[in-house]
């Protein structure tokens, strides 16, 4: 299988691999910033969690990508197409390390996984899982151009989550991409 590579005008986004470790687990072990994903892992966990998703990439060719800023090579976070089993949907989600927010680095990588979830992997709708409380995640959403179209439970190890589901089909991403655009 082909890895993808997507390229923004800052970032880089392709699979993970083990040299994104160091700061995923930094990431990973900030409490604030893993609040609405599962709450502070230790290393170990972690690399589990690491291990995961470039399996996922393997298994059924998405998964979140490794964002890493051109500048510098220095890994961000996780952004990207997503299909657990028993999800509510195919999602585009995010997470950034805490020292790469606030710098629209999200809505740039977002913006690339949306092209890439509707215009190379063929995907008719997009849904973002937002647990309440998360105002950011919900602007971001808002800014693709998503719409919370209500709540739904998450699937183990999450079934005690009750998030709102947020998404965008093909046609209305049309029309929202254009906006980004402008």
């Amino acid at each position: 299988m082909i890895e993808p590579r997507l390229e923004t005008q800052r970032l880089i986004l392709r699979p993970p691999t083990l040299e994104d470790f160091p700061r995923w687990a930094e990431f990973q072990a900030d409490p604030e910033t893993t609040r609405f994903i599962g709450g502070v892992k230790t290393p170990a966990e972690t690399w589990r969690i690491l291990a995961t998703v470039a399996g996922a990439w393997s298994l059924t060719g998405v998964g979140f990508f490794s964002v890493i800023e051109k500048s510098t090579g220095q890994w961000l976070g996780r952004i990207g197409p997503w299909r657990p089993h028993g999800w509510p949907g195919s999602e585009v989600g995010w997470s950034l390390h805490p020292d790469a927010t606030g710098k629209g680095y999200a809505l740039e990588a977002a913006v690339a996984s949306m092209d890439y979830a509707f215009d190379v992997l063929g995907w008719d709708d997009v849904i973002h899982t937002i647990e309440g409380g998360n105002a950011a995640s919900a602007r971001l959403a808002q800014r693709l151009g998503s719409r919370n179209r209500g709540k739904a439970s998450l699937p183990e190890p999450f079934a005690d989550v009750v998030a709102d589901v947020w998404g965008q089909t093909r046609e209305e991403w049309a029309v929202n991409r254009e906006t980004l655009n402008a």
